[in-house]
């Protein structure tokens, strides 16, 4: 008898429902994304800048639900700009394709702006902050200073958290710094890390880091993001004295708003530790003496910030170029900061490559006309187009911060949002409006990441330290954001149109 075989039979796994709930932002972002391809093209927008806007609608969805990790999203952003617009009529000669090398090039132009050599060179300033142990040093030296009274304590630490964004140009990057010394401190004072003085110290910590985000023009990328479209699209700069002075004031007010806040809604069980300031001097003896790439990296940094600051007042050389020039002269032979063997394996890679692709998309937004014709639905549908410089602000300042609530980064915020905010400024009928100074008064707006954990990086690293509950941290952020919300306007009817921005 004869054993005939049957030949094999191909089975298709199904798709585990783990899978589907793990990737259920990825799918959203795909439907997002072949639903605004589909669509029949609208009357003012070329085939171009509807893809371009289906490729940020798949962007929003992807970073708002973290479908991806950020650096692998700009990958993907990237293919998809690629043929999306490889594959779209030339929006100057609809008679032609765009083809695929022009569209590749148009996703990566952002790679040759000079903002992003700001930002790459930045992140490499704090991996020598970090690697020298200057960054701490100058914490715990101001932080030995106050008295071991628990609200000096407070004090000490927004004034280390301004202080630190003036060296170290990477919000992360302080944070990560400040978390070990705000955690020595709690040891020191002798409580609990689940104790209300842990919470609201660490809470303190994380958010003068934010407020002085938008204070310091070279505190966090997302401002390059800005400046790097006002670069492009407007052909004007903002200097880093101009920056100070028009922010400074706002940063200044909400850390005194941020020090009653923190100190009244979550009340300290501790006045005073005669321990307190002993503990932070032990930690600093810790560190030893001041070791000379300490010294190098100090006189580097004070006199970078002498050329941020005296920029078209004593000489033209812009922030980008100064910058980089002291991050060269870190690895100079002789010099001996660091060496690249230490600095390549801590550079954030990813940051600088999301950077890149999103000023990309935002350029590419422009170009397509995409961005503009967003522009001329949200100018119509809010009633923007003859309407007041403040009224603006306002409308797109709420904006900004409720559709930050589903961002975890405001440098994918800004991305995203900056070049539509251009093109609405751009749209606006009123005469007098400042396109230049509305655009830096709303990127102001988006480093609000005060509310939820999930906003920022820096966040999530200070809750890593179980120190406060998501809770907390939200019913300050509120009152933290209608503080902001509120000095905004005023500023605006005050003070920022005295300077000319409003």
């Amino acid at each position: 008898m004869s054993i005939v075989e049957s030949a094999p039979v191909a089975v298709v796994a199904p798709i585990h429902p783990s899978w589907l709930r793990a990737n259920w932002g990825l799918l959203l972002a795909i439907a997002a994304l072949g639903v605004a391809i589909l669509l029949p093209t609208p009357d003012g927008l070329s085939v171009a800048g509807q893809r371009m806007l289906a490729v940020l609608l798949f962007a929003v969805n992807v970073w708002m639900t973290e479908a991806l990790d950020y650096a692998v999203s700009a990958l993907v952003i990237a293919a998809l700009m690629a043929f999306l617009l490889g594959l779209s009529p030339n929006p100057a000669n609809p008679n032609a394709l765009l083809g695929t090398s022009a569209g590749l090039g148009l996703a990566f132009s952002g790679f040759a702006n000079t903002a992003l050599v700001l930002v790459a060179a930045a992140l490499f300033l704090a991996v020598a902050m970090t690697v020298t142990g200057l960054d701490k040093r100058i914490a715990l030296v101001i932080l030995s200073r106050v008295g071991t009274e628990a609200h000096h304590v407070v004090v000490g630490t927004i004034i280390v958290g301004f202080v630190i964004a003036f060296l170290v140009p990477s919000t992360t990057a302080r944070v990560a710094c400040l978390v070990p010394i705000t955690m020595g401190i709690i040891s020191a004072y002798g409580v609990t890390k689940k104790s209300a003085f842990a919470g609201m110290l660490m809470i303190t910590t994380v958010q003068t880091a934010s407020i002085w985000n938008v204070g310091i023009k070279t505190a966090a990328a997302q401002n390059m993001v800005a400046i790097g479209f006002i670069e492009k699209m407007l052909q004007k700069t903002i200097t880093w004295l101009d920056w100070l002075i028009a922010a400074g004031p706002f940063s200044l007010l909400m850390s005194i708003a941020l020090y009653f806040v923190m100190t009244r809604m979550m009340p300290l069980e501790i006045t005073d530790a005669p321990g307190g300031r002993q503990g932070i001097r032990e930690s600093l003896a810790d560190l030893g003496p001041i070791k000379m790439s300490e010294i190098k990296l100090l006189i580097i940094s004070i006199a970078l910030l002498g050329f941020w600051s005296t920029e078209g007042i004593l000489h033209r050389f812009d922030t980008s170029s100064t910058t980089i020039a002291a991050v060269a002269i870190m690895f100079l032979p002789g010099i001996g900061i660091l060496t690249w063997k230490e600095a390549q394996p801590r550079i954030p890679w990813g940051t600088v490559v999301l950077f890149g692709i999103g000023i990309s998309l935002g350029t590419a937004l422009l170009q397509t006309k995409g961005a503009i014709w967003v522009a001329d639905l949200v100018v119509a549908d809010f009633g923007l187009r003859n309407a007041t410089a403040m009224f603006i602000l306002g409308v797109l300042s709420l904006f900004l911060i409720v559709i930050h609530l589903g961002f975890a980064s405001a440098t994918a915020l800004a991305s995203a949002m900056i070049p539509i905010v251009i093109a609405v400024l751009q749209s606006v009928a009123t005469p007098g409006i400042n396109v230049v100074g509305l655009t830096m008064l709303l990127q102001f707006v988006v480093s609000f990441g005060f509310i939820l954990v999930v906003n920022s990086p820096q966040n999530m690293v200070a809750y890593g330290t179980e120190t406060f509950s998501t809770r907390d941290f939200i019913r300050t952020g509120l009152v933290l954001t209608v503080i902001a919300f509120a000095l905004v306007m005023l500023l605006g009817a005050t003070y920022w149109r005295w300077l000319g921005y409003v």
